[in-house]
């Protein structure tokens, strides 16, 4: 049931499966249109097709025809300077500073399966059955450029994937300053929007509401996706709830700063878009040169808020996460942080270790202040050696008893942040994203390393492996505590400045893919003071994410249940902590906090020396 089919005469796509279409178009032999995004159509016979008209102050890019306009047009990759006063899907600029182009449509290709992304996380198939893609080519012949649009449909999910890729043929540099990995034009405007926003201890609340005659922009421009603004859109019917209705949804793959909007038109047309945020984007793609965006998942149903979910599940869970722990169930896990803060050493960890076994607790995690100097949190961050005062035996004695009682040791890690007076500050000043002109901001006494550096993911894929290598570590957590100030790079050229932010996440994902294919048994959890960077990219390295520093039971619930409107809730760390609850001093009953916790992968944040008898034989029959 799975086709690409070109209608030659009437120049026009259609991707289908048994559940979806997604239909487009060339109009006038220049400009590719979207026509139809829904339930299955066997076959498109113009119905339902955009009519034009004569409208008073629209530019007419074909001077015989008054009726027709870019800025009526529903468009597939709507340009900029041609006459379509919306958003533009992209800016270029050539060496001169021209910022006008004329990209047409120009050819196509269908390809079986799906295509690897070069460097970036990407949903993936197994064997070329399961996919088709289709590839529309544009090109401006002035620049000697072309811009590659993208898009898989699969047998077995009802989606449609999208990637944009720009190649300078030329020998001249151009200059991108903004490429929205997907646009799609809607007929109407009456619908709601669904986003996921928040705050730190406060992430992924659901937002409804109806579009107006207005835009609505989700964005970061924190160097990650933020807790703030989840990379996620839903567009639905008014009567849309979770059992019917029609919901077109759409997420980022991508663990940086990205902007999503919903902009209504002057006709009441609606276009969405997505794809990484144009204020801190830039890019110098020299002679001969390619760049690949980052890929949005669109998602159709019919059948409701609950089956738009349920897709996004099952494609994230089979076709997004990979390794050992992608079907595997997770173990119950102990952090030390509540117990312990930076004051962890053999003989507490041991003893929380000998209680956690006792209790039926499957994996001791060692969470922050294991390593030399880090007494706080002013100072460590860098060097990743091991404290020999707080043990004296090592890590990989400590690994050994812990195995001896029975459980799996798991360690903590913010490799991406420098501490100002650790060694690696000393050595290497300038591996610090910084401005050359300013003394750089401290936040959470630390900075950010330059990820851009080649030297320098290279440095924490070594520092990090040497620990994996001689210490028996089944379970990693990977943390990153804080955003991006100063974007300013002593690695990039002057033209390169403004590409810091998104080198950063692709050092990020080299990084990951480096340890992660190393360390094939390893269980990385990733966490950015809790539910800071839990996206669709992230999960691609590691199956799951901390969902949010706030371990408040009744506040879970809340988080949780966004969370899960657009992740599985196996991707989702979840534990028990103590009451009073450090963050909101609620109280609430052991079984309550179990209940949510059991709702995600189950573990506990808290010192057992504090649960009385009557708690611990509680855990102990859970």
């Amino acid at each position: 049931m799975l086709a690409i089919n070109y209608d030659k005469e009437q120049k026009i796509f259609n991707l289908s499966n048994s559940k979806i279409s997604y239909i487009l178009g060339i109009e006038k032999n220049y400009y590719v249109k979207h026509i139809y995004f829904g339930k299955y159509l066997s076959s498109y016979n113009g119905s339902n097709a955009q009519l034009f008209y004569d409208r008073g102050f629209c530019s007419n890019p074909i001077a015989s025809d008054r009726n027709f306009s870019l800025d009526t047009l529903l468009q597939e990759y709507p340009d900029f300077n041609q006459g379509d006063f919306r958003n533009p899907a992209y800016i270029i600029q050539t060496e001169d500073g021209k910022r006008v182009n004329r990209f047409y449509y120009d050819s196509f290709n269908i390809i079986e399966g799906k295509p690897k992304l070069e460097g970036l996380p990407s949903i993936y198939v197994n064997n070329e059955n399961e996919a088709k893609t289709l590839c529309i080519i544009l090109k401006d012949i002035v620049m000697n450029a072309s811009i590659y649009l993208y898009y898989t449909i699969f047998a077995d999910y009802d989606v449609i994937c999208r990637h944009t890729e720009i190649v300078n043929h030329d020998d001249k540099s151009i200059y991108l300053d903004k490429v929205m990995s997907f646009s799609m034009d809607f007929a109407d405007s009456d619908y709601d929007v669904m986003t996921l926003s928040g705050a730190h201890l406060y992430e992924k609340n659901i937002y409804r509401r109806a579009i107006k005659s207005d835009s609505i922009v989700l964005e970061s421009i924190r160097g990650t996706s933020s807790p703030q603004a989840t990379p996620f859109i839903a567009l639905m019917d008014k009567n849309t709830n979770e059992d019917i209705g029609s919901v077109w949804a759409f997420n980022f793959i991508y663990s940086g700063d990205f902007q999503a909007s919903v902009q209504v038109g002057q006709y009441k047309t609606t276009r969405v878009q997505m794809g990484m945020n144009p204020t801190t984007f830039g890019w110098t793609l020299s002679g001969k040169e390619k760049f690949v965006s980052p890929e949005a998942v669109l998602v159709y149903t019919d059948k409701g808020l609950n089956t738009m979910s349920q897709t996004f599940h099952k494609l994230y869970r089979n076709q997004l996460c990979r390794g050992l722990y992608k079907e595997k169930a997770r173990p119950i896990l102990l952090n030390s942080w509540e117990a312990c803060h930076f004051e962890v050493n053999e003989d507490n960890c041991l003893d929380l270790v000998r209680q956690a076994g006792e209790l039926g607790i499957e994996l001791f995690v060692l969470d922050d202040g294991w390593f030399k100097n880090r007494c706080d949190d002013t100072q460590g961050l860098g060097d990743w050696l091991e404290d020999e005062e707080k043990f004296p035996h090592g890590l990989k004695t400590l690994a050994q008893k812990i195995k001896e009682k029975g459980l799996l040791f798991g360690l903590w890690f913010e490799p991406e942040m420098i501490s100002k007076n650790s060694e690696l500050y000393k050595n290497h000043p300038d591996w610090v994203i910084r401005s050359m002109d300013y003394e750089p901001i401290l936040s959470r006494c630390q900075y950010v390393l330059d990820l851009s550096n080649i030297e320098v993911c290279n440095y924490l894929v070594e520092k990090i492996s040497n620990i994996l290598e001689n210490v028996e570590i089944s379970y990693v957590k990977w943390d990153m505590n804080r955003h991006l100030t100063d974007l300013g790079s002593a690695y990039l050229n002057s033209k390169e400045q403004k590409e810091l932010s998104h080198r950063y996440v692709l050092g990020l994902y080299y990084i990951l893919e480096k340890l992660t294919q190393r360390f094939k048994n390893v269980l990385f959890e990733s966490c950015s003071s809790g539910g800071g960077r839990y996206d669709a990219g992230m999960l691609y390295y590691m199956p799951q994410t901390w969902a949010s520093d706030n371990t408040d039971a009744i506040c879970r619930l809340k988080i949780q249940y966004g969370t899960s409107i657009l992740f599985p809730a196996i991707t989702m760390g979840s534990h028990v902590s103590i009451v009073p609850n450090h963050q909101v001093g609620r109280i609430t009953p052991l079984k309550t906090r179990f209940a949510v916790a059991s709702s995600g992968n189950l573990g506990y944040e808290l010192d057992l020396n504090k649960l009385n008898d009557e708690e611990k034989e509680e855990i102990k029959n859970k």
